[in-house]
């Protein structure tokens, strides 16, 4: 059992995508190369003996046992190599990390040959979708909005004057290996303590990251170095981003955490300042962007925020990347009341004053027969699906089942689910692309 066991891992090194045969290969050629050019130095003529002992023995001996020694003695001595070469990296391997190692080794080399993807968003909605992207490739990067000012993220973000925080965690904790310890310390929030109750710890280390590094940008990568993430976090701007909203009733409301609270139909959303710097990396990351992503939640205080900023929505529309908005399964109290799926792609057209930002835009295609009470009771409604409208639009529409199965009737997106959809659609759209040009192409010759 124990020398199967040890066969097994050994023929793990021969997986493809590895690259790391080839480098194998090379060692065995360079020695081989090295001993002849050896013996060719103090005359031993070794190709030539070499040559006439196998004669020798071929002429004495049947081919078939000659064959046999032969194959035998390589398969012996690629099989030593390869358990020495096994047994000098699992020693210099931490014993908990051996198991994965390489697990691990193979999924990231596919994973850097993935698309690159930009999602762009905020709160629980962008993390969500994260999780699963990172699945599909190591080419992600996440834009997150900046115009918090509750919680947590507000008390530090008027207190130490640092960018608010709590998004940007959760993306970091979204990226990177969910059952690490390290991640939970990260989530953890503080439940007494003067000062500390309702801060989580990654709110303080990113926030202390910010003081000594001096500023947010660099603290995120530093901090992404130490949970290992898949992907980039960005800010969206390094500005101190705050939302005004002017609803239709004439009341203009001021901060993020306010305007759903002030339960009144919004007739646009505004910055203060009105012209804010997008995030070199972040149009950069756009510009390489093979896929673009408006994640699901808070139409106005997660998503359509990102798009407020000219550079970001400008870069959207100039790039050849397939763009795809997730539209949300309810609609959110003191935002979205009784929006339909054409509602929510209007908004975010007008306030990136760019029609051509969104292709396509992914539905769910059923809600839990169960559906839960609290729904109702804070007159939060299924968002209602207008195909019609939305050819008008020019968007094309997807529709697919994207939530988790929950006995208690809630309403949660699966990560799985959400990436699937996602990156069928990617492909699907990819490969008619390329028809195209390739029968254009065909057209012309």
């Amino acid at each position: 059992m124990k020398i199967q066991k040890n066969v097994s891992r050994m023929a793990t090194w021969l997986l493809p995508g590895l690259q790391v045969k080839r480098w194998f290969f090379m060692a065995f050629l360079g020695t081989f190369l090295l001993s002849l050019g050896t013996a060719i130095t103090l005359e031993l003529h070794p190709v030539h003996m070499s040559i006439e002992l196998v004669k020798q023995v071929a002429a004495n001996t049947p081919s078939t046992v000659t064959g046999s020694i032969f194959i035998a003695t390589g398969l012996f001595i690629i099989l030593f190599g390869l358990k020495n070469v096994n047994s000098s990296i699992m020693d210099a391997i931490d014993p908990g990390e051996r198991a994965h190692l390489l697990e691990n080794l193979y999924r990231r080399r596919k994973l850097n040959r993935g698309p690159k993807i930009v999602a762009i968003g905020g709160g629980t909605g962008l993390s969500t979708i994260l999780k699963g992207l990172k699945r599909i490739t190591n080419n992600l990067t996440a834009v997150v909005t900046v115009g918090d000012d509750g919680g947590s993220s507000g008390r530090l973000r008027e207190e130490m004057g640092v960018l608010p925080p709590g998004d940007i965690r959760n993306c970091i904790a979204a990226l990177a290996n969910e059952e690490d310890l390290v991640t939970e310390l990260f989530q953890y929030r503080f439940k007494t303590g003067s000062g500390l109750e309702g801060h989580s710890f990654g709110n303080l280390f990113l926030s202390a990251l910010c003081a000594i590094t001096g500023d947010m940008v660099t603290a995120v990568k530093e901090s992404s170095k130490v949970l290992a993430i898949r992907g980039n976090v960005l800010p969206a701007t390094l500005d101190d981003m705050r939302l005004v909203a002017e609803l239709e009733d004439g009341r203009v409301i001021l901060g993020e955490s306010q305007i759903p609270e002030a339960y009144g139909k919004i007739k646009r959303l505004k910055t203060e300042p009105a012209h804010l710097k997008a995030l070199d990396d972040v149009v950069q990351a756009i510009q390489a962007a093979d896929l673009i992503i408006l994640s699901p939640g808070s139409l106005y205080t997660s998503v359509i925020p990102n798009l407020l900023i000219e550079d970001i929505s400008k870069a959207i529309s100039e790039s050849k990347a397939k763009k795809i908005y997730i539209c949300n399964v309810m609609t959110q109290p003191g935002e979205t009341d009784n929006y339909t799926v054409s509602d929510h792609v209007k908004a975010i057209i007008k306030h990136s004053k760019y029609k051509n930002i969104i292709d396509a835009v992914l539905v769910n295609d059923s809600l839990p027969k169960n559906l839960a009470l609290k729904y109702k009771a804070v007159n939060s409604m299924p968002v209602k699906f207008d195909i019609e409208k939305l050819k008008k639009l020019g968007v094309k529409v997807v529709i697919k089942r994207l939530i988790e199965e929950n006995k208690h009737g809630y309403v949660r997106h699966s990560p799985r689910k959400l990436a699937k959809a996602i990156y069928t659609w990617y492909k699907s759209n990819n490969q008619e692309s390329q028809e195209v040009k390739y029968s254009r192409k065909r057209i012309k010759e």
